[in-house]
């Protein structure tokens, strides 16, 4: 089987106890789902650079840059494979700085603020319902990179060492 890469970033974006999601209408990949507050897939240049991605993508489709958050942090990469395609997702968090308005609107969709509460039965891509499950259970409380592989029941994470 010749297998293809799929790279992808997300970004999930935070304002006090409140998530950003996206209701993703027309995408390619993801179509009619919450996805997080903004993401897509590499180009070219960005394939060794992840954080480049996600940055650019924030600014395309929500309009918001790097000087209107804080605390950005690489938090899960995962891995699914579907068909012959091996997806690749990266998915950062970051907090929405206090004095940035709230009211924000995308391109690719309609963006709403959730308390966490408010979330569990929202549809969502697969790997997404687990990444947030896992990010507000114990993510959250530490600084850890998840690695987490997909096998058609649920995300299994692994803390990614430094060595």
């Amino acid at each position: 089987m010749n297998e293809k890469l799929r790279n992808m970033t997300s970004i999930h974006l935070m304002k006090e106890n409140k998530i950003l999601l996206l209701y993703r209408q027309g995408g390619k990949v993801v179509d009619h789902v919450w996805t997080g507050s903004a993401g897509g897939h590499f180009e070219p240049f960005e394939l060794n650079d992840p954080q480049a991605c996600v940055l650019r993508e924030m600014k395309e489709e929500i309009g918001i840059d790097v000087n209107d958050i804080e605390e950005l942090a690489l938090r899960y990469i995962t891995l699914r494979r579907v068909g012959t395609e091996i997806r690749q997702n990266y998915y950062y968090f970051a907090n929405l700085k206090s004095d940035v308005d709230e009211n924000i609107v995308s391109n690719e969709g309609n963006c709403k603020w959730f308390y966490i509460d408010e979330i569990n039965n929202l549809e969502m891509p697969y790997t997404t319902q687990f990444i947030i499950e896992h990010y507000f259970n114990l993510g959250r409380k530490t600084s850890e990179i998840y690695v987490g592989t997909a096998n058609g029941e649920k995300v299994v994470f692994t803390k990614m060492p430094k060595y």
